[in-house]
């Protein structure tokens, strides 16, 4: 890529998402075109909203839009129509389309398994590399991958727990280990280093937007597989925001990846987090309960963007409380969980 281009992330309303380089004079919409990305459109010329999206993070210049295609207050929340859309950096753009309609198939990949560690009571770290030759692999931190199970046996939806990067095409997922799953079978009997397994990617319309303010990052059992990503790209950026991060599990011995969580507090210039037992026994010292039992609204006071990810119950608790607490005006943006 030159540095007259830009890359940009497109994002679609089932979670499909693929990146495409934009040239120093194409529009969004003819750069997605050129690409095999049929975006709806209409006028072409800034009227009809057709090709209406949202900016999550970048810059970008409108060429002309018209009064009735998108209010004032859609243009200062971030909403663009991609025929007049010029980017000015890398970029991500949502749009309320399944990409089914869109003539987008989800890429391919094959990798080879580095590693398979257990990092805590019924969780293990899968580690891979992309086998050579393979297309660029590009996701938003948060995102995640449908992993195929050895044998046939369909796949498993996993999130990043690294961050990307494609020169080195290596990736990490923390997964929890079923009692009865077909994928946890094979990572607990079966999988070896050099195993080759392929997955489709990327997918998830949970991911980091463009951080401008303090961040509240709130994390269940693996669900701090996708946060992980998050923090370590925020790392890599340089962020200087605030951010906090809550971890909870039922008992002290499914805590894991700590060391990392504590090597984060070194790399970001503002960040700690806090661990949440809500089934402890007698030797653990920590914070005890349900994460909405330990938040404090008086540390809310500014403005913030919040990250939930989680068992579906815990998210939808958080939502709660954050919405019945004196807290300052936030964003939430969540992921469920569900084992399988």
């Amino acid at each position: 890529m030159t540095q007259s281009n830009h890359r940009a992330a497109i994002i679609f309303a089932d979670g499909v998402t693929q990146f495409i380089q934009v040239e120093q004079q194409e529009t969004l919409l003819d750069a997605a075109f050129r690409q095999g990305i049929t975006l709806p459109l209409d006028c072409r010329e800034g009227v009809c909203a057709t090709c209406r999206g949202r900016c999550e993070s970048g810059r970008f210049a409108l060429e002309y839009v018209d009064e009735d295609a998108l209010s004032a207050d859609e243009l200062a929340q971030g909403y663009m129509l991609a025929c007049q859309t010029r980017l000015l950096s890398d970029g991500a753009f949502y749009f309320d389309s399944d990409s089914s309609v869109c003539s987008i198939v989800p890429q391919r990949y094959t990798a080879r398994v580095s590693s398979v560690t257990p990092v805590a009571e019924n969780v293990v770290r899968l580690e891979m590399a992309l086998d050579p030759g393979q297309p660029a692999l590009h996701y938003l931190p948060g995102q995640y991958a449908r992993i195929e199970i050895p044998g046939g046996s369909g796949s498993r939806a996993y999130s990043w727990a690294s961050a990307c990067t494609p020169q080195e095409n290596r990736m990490a997922f923390l997964i929890r280990l079923l009692e009865q799953g077909s994928m946890s079978d094979y990572l607990r009997q079966r999988c070896q280093p050099g195993d080759t397994l392929s997955f489709s990617a990327p997918f998830g319309a949970f991911y980091l937007r463009e951080v401008t303010r303090p961040l509240l990052l709130i994390a269940g059992g693996t669900g701090l597989s996708p946060l992980l990503s998050m923090l370590e790209s925020l790392a890599q950026s340089g962020c200087t925001q605030p951010i906090r991060l809550w971890y909870g599990v039922r008992f002290q011995q499914e805590l894991c990846e700590l060391e990392r969580l504590d090597a984060l507090t070194q790399q970001l210039s503002d960040f700690s987090y806090q661990r949440v037992v809500s089934r402890p026994d007698d030797s653990w010292h920590g914070k005890r309960g349900r994460i909405t039992d330990v938040l404090e609204a008086s540390q809310l006071q500014q403005p913030f963007d919040a990250y939930l990810c989680g068992p579906p119950a815990m998210v939808v608790a958080t939502c709660d409380w954050l919405e019945s607490q004196p807290v300052a005006e936030h964003r939430v943006c969540f992921e469920r969980f569900v084992s399988s």
